[in-house]
């Protein structure tokens, strides 16, 4: 899924702040025991999430796929006091695992985990609006998360929407697979969009960061 050379993602993951030995161990365990490993935001990744976040500095976050809780960790690192993070997965069976390593983070009393659909969930949570949302699901519906929470993010608010890049797959228009031809659609979706500022920052399988104007 990296879209850099190997030898230059080593070389920025070197000059990069270090995990926590508590991403470490989720690290490790996902890519032991858990299907499709490279979905992990792992550690440079991690840490871009966490810097963001910091500079937000918001008191509410999103996030849209939780996954086994890596990178809801990392966003939660830039949380306010008093600040709360929603974090929404359809899968249940990873749920325990979630549970379990959240339960040793700092953040813990501020991170909560909602398990089902999160077309449905989105619309009934009593939040008024969101500083920052990270979209990191199925590719099918990030156009309909993003017209979930549009209008509830407010002015210097953002989204940051993962595998924008999709290994590469947006630009070759000779390939029309399902998903690479949704993440197209959602990324001209916001190419347009002019209530925002947008960038594609290449990190990882590229991350698109959108501010609300």
């Amino acid at each position: 899924m990296d879209v850099l050379p190997e030898d230059l993602q080593r070389y920025l993951d070197f000059h990069t702040d270090e995990e926590s030995s508590l991403l470490s161990t989720i690290d490790r365990d996902t890519h032991l025991n858990v299907m499709l490993p490279r979905m992990l935001s792992g550690h440079f990744q991690g840490r871009c999430l966490s810097m963001l976040s910091k500079l937000i500095a918001p008191k509410t976050i999103l996030e849209i796929g939780t996954y086994t809780g890596y990178s809801a960790l990392c966003l939660a690192e830039g949380l306010v006091k008093g600040g709360k993070l929603i974090s929404l997965d359809v899968n249940e069976e990873l749920e325990p695992r979630v549970m379990k390593h959240w339960k040793q983070s700092d953040f813990y009393a501020q991170m909560e985990l909602k398990i089902g659909d999160a077309t449905q969930i989105i619309p009934n949570l009593k939040v008024d609006f969101f500083d920052l949302v990270f979209i990191d699901a199925d590719k099918k519906n990030y156009a309909l998360y993003y017209d979930l929470v549009i209008d509830r993010i407010p002015s210097g608010g953002v989204i940051l929407a993962d595998n924008v890049l999709w290994s590469g797959k947006v630009y070759d228009q000779s390939l029309q697979d399902k998903d690479t031809a949704n993440m197209r659609l959602f990324n001209e979706k916001v190419a347009q969009d002019q209530r925002v500022e947008k960038i594609i920052l290449p990190i990882r399988d590229g991350v698109f960061m959108i501010r609300k104007k």
